[in-house]
């Protein structure tokens, strides 16, 4: 069900973050992106940190990524966690699955630290991190701005070693 993403995924990647785009503060992403982006944005990725997908009789319901925290060489053991879900398939423990594997990935890949940011009132992104063994790190006041108003960001960390 849960597999490394290939090109040709890309289509619904690009669906399922436009959704979030459009009608969340998941992302503070606030133009939709094309398929031609994503797969700069995809081409970006690499074996130690992968984007996978969860599929479901041919059908993508989510996707996740592991995605380099800085370029600067000294964060080259750090990634931060992104996870996406069909508007349809939400609450259904398919985010907490992704995640799961995406610690499992990030333990086989020698990663050390993993970073999420999440938006104040995502609360079952919050749930899942925690569950998973995340802490909250801090708090950055009114970091973005979308659906006319400012927004917390909270960070979570998870030490994997």
């Amino acid at each position: 069900m849960i597999r490394l993403a290939k090109t040709t995924d890309l289509k619904s990647i690009t669906e399922i973050y436009n959704e979030s785009i459009l009608n969340s503060n998941a992302t503070f992403d606030t133009d939709v992106k094309s398929v031609e982006q994503q797969e700069l944005w995809f081409n970006n990725h690499s074996e130690q940190f992968p984007v996978s997908v969860y599929e479901q009789e041919n059908t993508i319901m989510g996707w996740a990524s592991l995605s380099k925290w800085s370029d600067r060489c000294a964060y080259d053991s750090t990634a931060e966690v992104s996870i996406y879900i069909h508007h349809e398939h939400r609450a259904k423990g398919l985010g907490k699955l992704m995640l799961e594997d995406l610690i499992m990935r990030a333990k086989q890949n020698g990663l050390h630290c993993l970073l999420a940011r999440i938006t104040e009132g995502n609360d079952a992104s919050i749930h899942i991190h925690t569950q998973a063994g995340f802490s909250r790190v801090g708090t950055l006041k009114e970091v973005g701005k979308k659906f006319g108003r400012y927004h917390d960001v909270h960070m979570l960390q998870l030490l994997l070693s």
